[in-house]
């Protein structure tokens, strides 16, 4: 019978982070996934880590918020970045991958590890001793009111959507063309990215289709007074066309930096695609959530230049997602205040997106295993990305908190003015790593080695 020194509750992103983390420090880790046993609303497969929403996990360039993240996330060792980096697709200055490779290799990963027992069930309550609760936005009704009762707090939730996705070849290219933004892509002759091009009329009847469109009714779990909260990073098209004629030109189909090589000049408005799977052959529609009937959907995205004829592989879906009221909740740590051998990582604590979520089981995995042999458990510097994020996370004004994605907003000032933007990122960028560096030798934090496979 193998001893449980550490129970990590959730195998997506930050759970199978932090039992990598833990097991890797020579601690025995149980690690429970309800799938497939209990599906949930928005998985597909039975795997660990999958993504079922974008396959990007945000910029690769240090000068940008999810670059430096990752950056910091590398440094510390962490075994997510590194499948990442090993599945990743052309995706111009971000980190794409394809996400059945990538979920197959975190899933054969940490199956693989003799210090990782897994448990194919729903846990239903929150067992003693060192745990970490990285349960994810689709937590169970049975665990999300455990927890509810533990902490003495209502959850709080907002809606997340799907973007679909095509197959290469059912786009029509042209009017389709291959560019990315400013011509920034992997160093080939042709961009990363498809982009589909709008005119000023057509633009106009797309928006009109789409408000005029019928939805998908909410599941009944999803019907209550919050049933309109939406998380701003991640919106659907139909909200974005009903806040305003301009809202879809000026977010997802804003043609900035892209020209149409039949004019020579930039659209009004454009529709950009980015490679979904190691064989490119499938494209997702970038930044087009929706929660749009499917026969609406294909209807109404087939009126978009070059996607006339396109064949969709996923058509998009709303979901919900809960998350706590954290700041009332943890530690900077992650740790419950209320109990402190218990922690809480992933996209439940309000860190939002894939390499946010990744962040804190990374976080709490250390801590965790700091815990366990008697030290301290660390706190990272807030001029860090990884530091500010869980520093907002743990100690926003709770009366408004919602999830938050890293920005360099939740940095300290510069001591000095720097006028231009990418510099005064870059030197974001510079403080970040070296106070990292600061934390990683004060607390003498070395990375654990990562998979081989």
């Amino acid at each position: 019978m193998t001893t449980t020194d550490v129970t990590v509750i959730g195998a997506g992103l930050a759970g199978t982070e932090a039992a990598w983390q833990l097991a890797q420090r020579g601690l025995q880790v149980t690690l429970w996934e309800m799938r497939p046993v209990v599906q949930t609303e928005a998985h597909l497969t039975d795997r660990f880590a999958e993504l079922v929403c974008s396959n990007s996990l945000g910029s690769t360039r240090l000068d940008r918020a999810l670059g430096l993240l990752k950056e910091e996330m590398r440094r510390l060792g962490s075994m997510i970045i590194h499948c990442a980096d090993r599945t990743a697709l052309p995706a111009g200055g971000a980190l794409a991958v394809d996400r059945y490779a990538f979920s197959q290799l975190v899933t054969d990963s940490v199956s693989a590890h003799p210090n990782i027992h897994i448990v194919r069930g729903e846990i239903t309550d929150i067992p003693a001793g060192l745990t970490i609760i990285a349960s994810g936005p689709l937590t169970s009704d049975a665990l999300s009111r455990r927890i509810g009762e533990m902490t003495g707090q209502t959850h709080l939730h907002f809606f997340d959507a799907l973007a679909p996705i095509v197959t290469l070849e059912s786009i029509t290219m042209p009017p389709a063309w291959r560019q990315s933004r400013y011509d920034r892509d992997s160093g080939e002759s042709e961009g990363d990215y498809v982009n589909c091009p709008l005119d000023r009329e057509q633009y106009e009847a797309f928006v009109a289709a789409v408000r005029a469109a019928e939805r998908m009714e909410l599941r009944s779990f999803e019907q209550d007074d919050e049933a309109e909260r939406f998380f701003e990073g991640c919106l659907p098209i139909e909200v974005l066309a009903g806040r305003g004629d301009k809202a879809l030109a000026f977010g997802p189909m804003r043609p900035v930096g892209l020209r149409d090589p039949r004019t020579g000049r930039r659209p009004h408005a454009v529709v950009q695609l980015r490679q979904d799977n190691q064989a490119g052959t499938l494209y997702n529609l970038v930044g087009f959530q929706t929660n749009l009937k499917w026969p609406e959907q294909r209807r109404i995205l087939r009126m978009i230049p070059g996607l006339e004829q396109a064949e969709f592989v996923r058509l998009g879906q709303m979901h919900r997602n809960t998350f706590v009221n954290s700041p009332l909740l943890l530690e900077p740590s992650l740790q419950l205040r209320s109990r402190r051998d218990l922690f809480l990582a992933g996209q439940i604590i309000g860190s939002e997106g894939y390499v946010g979520s990744a962040a804190g089981g990374l976080l709490a995995g250390i801590n965790a295993a700091r815990l366990a042999a008697g030290e301290e458990p660390a706190v990272m510097p807030q001029e860090s990305m990884l530091g500010a994020l869980m520093h907002y996370v743990t100690s926003a004004d709770p009366r408004y908190f919602q999830p938050m994605k890293a920005n360099f907003g939740l940095l300290p000032p510069l001591t000095e003015n720097v006028r231009n933007k990418g510099d005064r990122y870059q030197e974001y960028a510079n403080r970040g790593l070296e106070a990292l560096a600061g934390a990683m030798d004060a607390y003498g934090l070395a990375p654990v080695a990562l998979p081989v496979s």
